[in-house]
């Protein structure tokens, strides 16, 4: 038997404390839960622009790009496309909200980017596809940080869900009835002492 559920009074202060403090990690498990999901609420909205802002771009961006494989030739574009530099300047650091860890993407966009290839013998419609598709570049490295943190920020709130459940359907259920079980005890034995007490004066009488 747990000799917490004797019925003393040292044990019943030890319920109640336990109780107060599966109560108030109830309420912050509760208060994490709900700022998680307007966190996740929020990207999911931001998602939804990005996506929609990519789409657009990449249709823009792919009738330009055929555009210039007419007016320019395919072999002649994908020479182009090949001078492009890898892409070596994104930075990945991670930011945390209510402990869930989330991932930080920067992108140091150069001020002034100047095209790998020659102006003379190009089309504005080339220009116009770069243009377009260093737009969906950059709006699908904030869609990937989006994504990433509404991911890990939905594990969170599971976790934070299941935890929270726990308190409220097992843990403060289980000290509030050690509370009663220990309260209705000490006072059946403060009866009984009061009764034998006055039995007790009754026959000195």
């Amino acid at each position: 038997m747990n000799p917490n559920t004797f019925p003393t009074k040292g044990n019943l202060i030890l319920a109640k404390n336990s109780l107060a403090l599966a109560s108030q990690g109830y309420e912050l498990m509760d208060k994490k839960r709900n700022i998680l999901i307007r966190e996740l609420m929020a990207l999911i909205d931001q998602a939804k622009d990005i996506q929609s802002e990519i789409d657009v771009t990449f249709q823009t961006a792919y009738r330009a790009l055929q555009k210039a494989n007419i007016e320019l030739g395919i072999s002649y574009v994908q020479e182009a496309g090949e001078s492009i530099p890898v892409e070596d300047s994104i930075e990945i650091k991670a930011r945390s909200i209510m402990g869930t860890e989330i991932p930080l993407v920067r992108f140091h966009k150069k001020q002034e980017e100047v095209p790998t290839y020659a102006f003379y013998s190009t089309k504005e419609s080339l220009d116009q596809a770069r243009a377009a598709f260093d737009r969906v570049k950059e709006l699908t490295i904030r869609l990937s940080m989006v994504e990433n943190s509404a991911y890990r920020l939905a594990s969170s709130i599971k976790k934070t869900q299941k935890r929270a459940n726990a308190l409220k359907n097992i843990t403060i259920p289980s000290y509030s009835g050690l509370v009663r079980d220990i309260t209705n005890s000490l006072e059946e034995k403060d009866r009984e002492e009061f009764t034998r007490l006055k039995v007790i004066k009754r026959r000195r009488n």
